[in-house]
């Protein structure tokens, strides 16, 4: 996906159906629509849930690839260059020749609340048999985004074929709205086939149905080896077997986009697991980057953000 940021008003957003600070699709035509309808031109930023978590995890120094479908056009070129650019693998890549690359139209109100409206152009598309053994040799994780989980049958044929390979799997729940429409299948597709589960706030309340976020977390790790539940700028609940671990969030000067932040969160949290970090530790360098994101434009801190989150993790930088 491409992401379209949008700096606008809270008038605008009064405008605009659906709720705020979710997400909801929407048809090109809509699309359109929106763009011309913004008060400025959007900056445009490869995005993706979670390719943003697998983006951020590339700019830790870890091997990545990113499995995803695009259209044949400008736009994929340029993503498909900016992957390459961070070190991303890009074998996993598919396309198609019909339908162009998906747009997720982030507006960004001055609070630094981000709402998003997605065209998934060519990734609506993807299938079953985009999808095999192939894709995942020599994959330690594979992360998946909640938004594939509209197609059920293609997120449980991702994640066995991964487990097949010998993969361990995560699943960020992405937005409440989406927890909401597939609630009665996500226990039996995480208790099955998912050891990580990442929830935000809203997100584990309509998982729980229940206000408590410590609730959502109990319910979620009797699902998963391991749970999360962000909390924002509170930090995060984490649970990994008996183990639950309170981390505090890190503060920031001010909040400018919460575009990304919680997929780049997740990223500091698998890499920390993966790198033998304790639970706690984990969280805290899930924190600092979910903050060092909410202080840049876009779904990633800036470089320099970058070389300093290496740098407070020991990480010698390779890019």
């Amino acid at each position: 996906m491409m992401d379209l940021l949008a700096s606008i008003p809270e008038s605008f957003l009064e405008q605009v159906s659906g709720a705020r600070g979710g997400m909801e699709w929407i048809e090109p035509d809509q699309m359109d629509a929106l763009i011309a309808r913004l008060p400025q031109a959007p900056t445009c930023a490869p995005g993706g849930s979670a390719a943003n978590t697998v983006c951020a995890l590339a700019r830790l120094g870890m091997p990545v690839a990113l499995l995803g479908k695009m259209g044949r056009d400008d736009e994929a070129i340029a993503y498909k260059n900016a992957f390459a650019l961070i070190g991303g693998h890009e074998r996993c890549f598919k396309y198609m020749d019909t339908q162009p690359t998906g747009r997720c139209l982030s507006l960004i109100t001055p609070d630094g609340e981000r709402t998003m409206r997605t065209d998934l152009g060519a990734a609506k598309y993807i299938d079953v048999d985009d999808v095999s053994t192939a894709d995942f040799q020599n994959c330690r994780h594979v992360h998946l985004e909640g938004y594939a989980l509209h197609n059920p049958e293609f997120v449980l044929h991702v994640l066995k074929t991964a487990k097949a390979c010998g993969a361990d799997t995560s699943v960020d729940l992405a937005s409440f709205e989406v927890v909401e429409s597939v609630r009665d299948l996500l226990p039996d597709l995480l208790r099955s086939h998912v050891d990580m589960v990442f929830a935000n706030q809203d997100e584990a309340r309509a998982f729980a149905q229940d206000d408590d976020p410590e609730k959502g977390l109990e319910q979620l790790a009797a699902c998963c080896p391991v749970a999360a539940v962000k909390l924002g700028a509170e930090g995060a609940w984490l649970q990994s077997g008996t183990e639950r671990v309170r981390v505090q969030g890190v503060a920031v000067d001010t909040v400018v986009d919460t575009t990304g932040a919680g997929d780049c969160w997740a990223a500091g949290l698998l890499f920390g697991l993966m790198t033998g970090k304790t639970l706690e530790e984990s969280g805290q360098a899930a924190s600092m980057i979910g903050a060092a994101t909410v202080s840049c434009l876009g779904a990633s801190p800036d470089e320099a953000k970058w070389q300093e989150i290496r740098s407070q993790l020991n990480i010698n930088p390779t890019l």
